[in-house]
């Protein structure tokens, strides 16, 4: 196994066809962009290597590219976005665990369950907990 310390993506992206990056604390730290990474999804965008930007927000994933495109990030870089936020979306709206269900977290959250507002109910009542803040 190699041990080597790599101290930057610059090292190996020519060794990988595709990436996963993080945004929080990777991209952004929640009120301006890191222009490093920014250079770095540049050069990847360049050398024609594919990425997702991936995010635990529970929010839809177009919620977090408004956010980035408010943060002043290119439109080019925002392609492939995926959070968790969508992952539950998108069992909502498969009714994967049950129509009905309790949301447990606060109230700024309540962009993910746009829509389902019908499904929401009482924990007595649910078929699963969409938990998005553990509190």
């Amino acid at each position: 196994m190699d041990t080597k310390l790599i101290k930057g993506l610059s090292q190996i992206q020519s060794k990988y066809d595709a990436f996963l990056i993080d945004l929080w604390g990777v991209v952004h730290n929640g009120i301006e962009l890191n222009s490093g990474a920014i250079n770095v999804l540049k050069n990847l965008n360049r050398l024609n290597k594919r990425f997702v930007l991936l995010s635990n927000a529970p929010r839809p994933s177009k919620s977090v590219e408004k956010y980035l495109l408010n943060l002043k990030m290119d439109k080019i870089f925002l392609k492939n976005i995926f959070t968790s936020g969508e992952a539950a979306l998108q069992t909502l709206k498969k009714n994967i665990y049950g129509e009905k269900f309790y949301h447990l977290g606060p109230i700024r959250d309540i962009d993910l369950i746009k829509g389902f507002e019908n499904n929401k109910t009482s924990l007595e009542k649910c078929d699963f907990i969409l938990c998005t803040v553990l509190l």
